[in-house]
């Protein structure tokens, strides 16, 4: 444990150090929760039917600013991986007293206790600012999926990490990344009134399985059945990227 607590220390430390860093995880998704949901919800003039639930624009947006949450996180922190790489640093740390398994169990650790943090910072703003109503019974079951979600995107960001070796390509995918699994998603609208193209797309991206499950436990749409196969779906996921973030970990000379 003392090495897994070691690994969370040193990316926080690092984390801190870059203002940046910090604003972009924790204030940038609020930013977006405030201004984006306010500004389409009174261009829109009006809630609207998802699921058979009429929703506000910002209780509808919310979910989807939680998972952008996490994606950040995981996003910076595999940038962090990336950079102790491209300095050396890296490959300094395997000689250390330190497991490859503890080393990327702290930093999924890191990731998770950061996303948490910030998804609470961005209820805490819903619930009181924007005055939008969630299932409070379900909190812990967003939680797990936070957690769990989190792990995923940090898995497969970290594969990426450690096996390109030039940082525009690096930046390049993950920027892209960040894109497309955001708007091919159902978390800026509902994939109903969507092109089919789109709704095929988007029903096999991870992102919208995690939108769905925190949409479900939030706010209460969606079918538990489709709940569970998006989590299904999404546990399989993480566990391949798992796989391959433990093989390249493992490949690292």
């Amino acid at each position: 444990m003392r090495e897994i607590a070691a690994v969370i220390y040193r990316d926080w430390r690092q984390r801190i150090t870059n203002v940046g860093f910090v604003f972009w995880d924790l204030f940038v998704p609020v930013a977006y929760l405030a201004l984006f949901g306010i500004g389409f919800e009174r261009a829109l003039a009006t809630s609207f039917v998802v699921d058979g639930q009429s929703l506000d624009y910002t209780a509808y947006l919310l979910p989807g600013v939680i998972a952008m949450t996490a994606f950040s996180v995981a996003m910076n922190t595999a940038w962090g991986f990336f950079m102790d790489k491209d300095s050396g640093i890296f490959f300094e740390l395997l000689t250390y007293p330190i497991t490859r398994r503890q080393l990327l169990i702290g930093k999924v650790c890191f990731n998770v206790l950061l996303s948490v943090l910030g998804a609470l910072l961005t209820i805490t703003l819903g619930i009181f600012v924007m005055g939008i109503g969630i299932r409070w019974e379900l909190l812990p079951l967003t939680a797990v999926i936070i957690m769990a979600t989190t792990a995923g995107w940090f898995f497969l960001l970290s594969i990426f990490a450690i096996r390109l070796h030039r940082m525009d390509a690096f930046n390049t995918l993950t920027s892209a990344a960040y894109i497309f699994l955001m708007f091919l998603s159902s978390m800026f609208y509902p994939l109903s009134e969507l092109p089919g193209w789109f709704q095929t797309v988007a029903l096999i991206n991870p992102m919208t399985w995690q939108v769905d499950m925190l949409r479900f436990s939030l706010l209460g749409t969606g079918a538990p059945t489709v709940m569970l196969l998006e989590g299904a779906a999404f546990i399989a996921f993480g566990l391949v990227g798992l796989a391959f973030a433990v093989r390249a970990l493992d490949d690292a000379a």
